[in-house]
């Protein structure tokens, strides 16, 4: 089930919501995690039984980590606890990878049964291993009640994409928070503009780079190349970034405060700055639990370099069980490093425009790989991005494409920006008539993207994969 979907919308959520706030307060959690296990199951009914098993094993393992705080016994159960939570992602996510590479480097034939991926399990794992790190470090208070843990775990708001919200954020949250009438508000508010993002951007304009991608590679045009990594850079970010807004909202409804997972990364004017404002959770994540416990850049600078790839390697894997992905992350290690070493002070004295545009091209490279499973298909795209395939500049198809999408492509750039949602808040939140302005408008959004779901055969979500 995801949120983008009519019985979630107009079904699950009233029922939840009725369920929860009708329930004592001493309840709520309690409520909130058996829904969050419905939710789960809804689409994963045997996985649920994996995500009841982590829970319960990190739990446990928790409370032992705290009792023999200061010994060996301590450390070795820490140590099993990484070795397990990573082990079953590994298994899982990158199982079948790992024996189609041993049977094309060894030219072997061993047989293997394709897993499907459980929903959400590079985020609820990225969860409880900040918990156990924490409690282990003695950063956070180790959770004794297991109804506590198993909510913060499971929650359903942020449980199939993030964001990655680490225990230390949200520990005094799960039994202190407040529910009021302005939060919940707020929160509809988010949930419906993440809604109009996902649905009326991301899925339109998702639909122009699929037409392209499905056109033969050698009779794409340079500039019709160029129009749809454009169409899916604005896609994923609208894709992503909405599911992102509707979590948050969610959050809102049931008193949680989240983190901001994006902060309009495409003004960005270099790609270090575009990394600390795109999926911000994973990368403070892997910020706070590899590169700082490696030595981050309190050491030599091979080390630092080492420290780089290993995040960014990581970071790709994490992604997806695919060598387009390890790929892309590296690509960007490589940009990174180059950035921090030789261009920082380049970059500071070129014009603005110049920055802009630099950090644009690299990113949309990037989406190359991301968007292609096969790394030859994708090479092959960016060949023609550039010219190098003798492909026309321009042909008709590119004309067609650019005059049927122009009345979409506007806006979603425009939105891209911060300039739409800093008039809407001047408008709404300072005029008089703002409020009643911001709920006609909420309420439009929340009727146009229904009524484009009730008749859409279009409606992915790009990060449910990982």
């Amino acid at each position: 089930m995801v949120f983008s979907s009519i019985i979630f919308m107009f079904t699950f959520l009233p029922i939840t919501l009725m369920l929860y706030y009708i329930a004592p307060r001493s309840f709520r959690n309690f409520i909130l995690l058996l829904i969050s296990l419905v939710f789960y199951a809804w689409g994963e009914p045997v996985y649920v039984f994996l995500m009841i098993f982590t829970t319960i094993f990190d739990y446990i393992m928790g409370l032992i980590i705290d009792k023999h705080r200061g010994k060996s016994l301590s450390k070795g159960i820490f140590i099993l606890t990484i070795v397990v939570n990573l082990g079953i992602l590994g298994f899982f996510k990158y199982y079948g990878f790992l024996i189609e590479n041993i049977n094309t480097l060894f030219s072997l034939n061993i047989s293997y049964s394709q897993l499907p991926l459980p929903i959400g399990i590079s985020f609820y794992t990225f969860q409880t291993l900040s918990y156990v790190v924490d409690v282990y470090l003695n950063k956070v208070k180790v959770q004794k009640s297991v109804i506590s843990f198993g909510l913060y775990v499971s929650m359903f708001p942020q449980l199939v994409a993030g964001p990655i919200v680490r225990y230390s954020d949200i520990d005094y949250q799960i039994d202190n928070r407040k529910e009021t009438v302005s939060k919940f508000g707020e929160g509809a508010e988010r949930f419906i503009q993440g809604l109009g993002k996902k649905v009326l951007f991301a899925n339109n304009i998702g639909m122009l780079f699929t037409s392209v991608q499905a056109m033969d590679i050698n009779s794409i045009s340079v500039l019709t190349s160029w129009l749809g990594i454009i169409a899916y850079t604005l896609q994923i970010y609208f894709d992503f970034s909405g599911y992102s807004d509707m979590a948050i909202g969610l959050g809102k409804m049931f008193g949680f405060d989240f983190i901001e997972n994006f902060n309009y990364p495409y003004v960005s004017k270099s790609v270090t700055e575009f990394w600390r404002r795109w999926h911000i959770s994973l990368g403070s994540w892997f910020r706070e639990y590899v590169y700082i416990p490696l030595g981050g850049n309190r050491c030599s600078i091979p080390k630092q370099v080492r420290n780089l790839f290993v995040v960014w390697f990581l970071t790709g894997l994490w992604h997806g069980s695919s060598w387009n992905f390890i790929v892309w992350g590296l690509y960007y290690g490589v940009i990174l490093f180059i950035e921090k070493i030789f261009l920082k002070n380049v970059l500071e004295s070129i014009p603005s425009f110049i920055r802009h545009l630099y950090t644009m091209i690299l990113v949309m490279i990037g989406w190359v790989f991301f968007s292609y499973d096969n790394l030859g298909a994708g090479l092959q795209y960016i060949s023609v991005m550039f010219g190098l395939n003798g492909n026309p500049i321009i042909d008709s198809t590119f004309i067609y494409y650019l005059y049927t999408n122009i009345i979409i492509l506007i806006p979603i750039i425009l939105c891209s920006t911060p300039i739409v949602n800093i008039v809407y808040k001047k408008i709404v939140y300072k005029k008089k008539w703002g409020i009643i302005l911001g709920i006609a408008i909420n309420l439009i959004i929340l009727f146009i993207a229904t009524a484009y779901l009730v008749n859409a055969t279009y409606n992915p979500f790009l990060y449910f994969r990982f």
